[in-house]
């Protein structure tokens, strides 16, 4: 299993951190990659959508900085997330802003393209695909995909329902490609389980929105922190794609986390609440089952240090 070029030897715990809607901007992504480990968001994040060049820009300059100054430590690399689903019509924009930049990861959503792959491979760029399942896997691949990300159960936002060890063993059968893993993850072992169990990276959310620097409000961190995986509640109502979410949340919007209704999966959106006037993300808050490790609220760069100490001891423990 080799990881491209631009991950072998620039990461100090194999972790991606996943783009989530609002709350990663560049102030968390810099960190993430500072600290060593992959930063990314969702390109749209930025907006307006000419922010996004600002955005690229300033991560880029931030980055190279850092590099002239720690060689000795350079930055990990940073990635955009694309949502390439035909709802959203700024797609070819970030696109082209990602070749602009020469975005070094590229992660695409809901849809597997190959003018996509082609684009971002135009550059040098590695283009990552999230599945939750075999067949979005093998499709994802023909079209140009470099790596896969397994979406499995108890991870946060949109999620599939597969036990990693399922998914994981079955992508491997076929594919010995990078592969990134998401779901439960919010510990240094943990990321070693990862590791073990057949994936190059874990895949990581829920425990960086618990940080200083993620653009989450201090009820949505302390949520985190004080909840356990019994409180997140899985449905597709809030974007018409099933994910996980913090039930107090949907508590504090007036809805019934235990009587929730089926969306229309043909009317998926990103912002909408449903019937109620609440918004998904921004007041219906995203979140996996691994929170329950998760007791205050770090620095993204305490968290990777912490984690890693984790990963070192767990690996000597074997």
């Amino acid at each position: 299993m080799a990881l491209p070029s631009v991950l072998q030897s620039r990461l100090r715990l194999p972790v991606i951190g996943a783009p989530m809607f609002i709350v990663s901007t560049p102030d968390l992504v810099i960190a993430q990659c500072k600290a060593g480990v992959v930063g990314s968001f969702p390109a749209l994040n930025a907006r307006p959508k000419e922010l996004l060049d600002e955005w690229l820009t300033r991560i880029t300059e931030e980055l190279a900085a850092h590099d002239r100054a720690h060689p000795e430590a350079p930055s990990a690399p940073f990635a955009v997330n694309q949502i390439s689903h035909k709802s959203n019509d700024r797609l070819e924009h970030d696109v082209e802003l990602c070749v602009k930049h020469k975005v070094p990861i590229v992660i695409t959503s809901l849809g597997a393209h190959e003018h996509i792959y082609r684009a971002v491979h135009s550059y040098g760029g590695v283009a990552l695909h999230d599945v939750v399942n075999i067949t979005h896997a093998r499709k994802a691949v023909e079209k140009g995909a470099d790596g896969l990300i397994a979406v499995c159960a108890g991870a946060g936002g949109h999620a599939g329902t597969l036990s990693p060890f399922a998914l994981v063993q079955e992508i491997r059968q076929w594919f010995d490609g990078p592969l990134a893993l998401a779901g439960a993850i919010a510990n240094g072992r943990s990321v070693l389980a990862a590791r073990a169990m057949g994936a190059d990276l874990a895949y990581v959310g829920s425990a960086f929105i618990a940080t200083k620097e993620a653009n989450a409000t201090d009820a949505y961190k302390q949520g985190i922190v004080t909840a356990n995986a019994s409180e997140i509640v899985y449905t597709n109502l809030f974007t018409g794609v099933h994910g996980n979410y913090l039930k107090q949340s949907i508590v504090n919007a007036g809805l019934d986390p235990d009587n929730l209704p089926v969306s229309d999966p043909s009317k998926m959106n990103f912002g909408s609440g449903g019937s109620s006037a609440a918004k998904a993300w921004r007041d219906i808050w995203g979140c996996g089952q691994g929170i329950g490790v998760l007791k205050d609220v770090p620095s993204a760069g305490e968290l990777v240090e912490r984690w890693k100490r984790e990963y070192d001891a767990a690996r000597a423990a074997l």
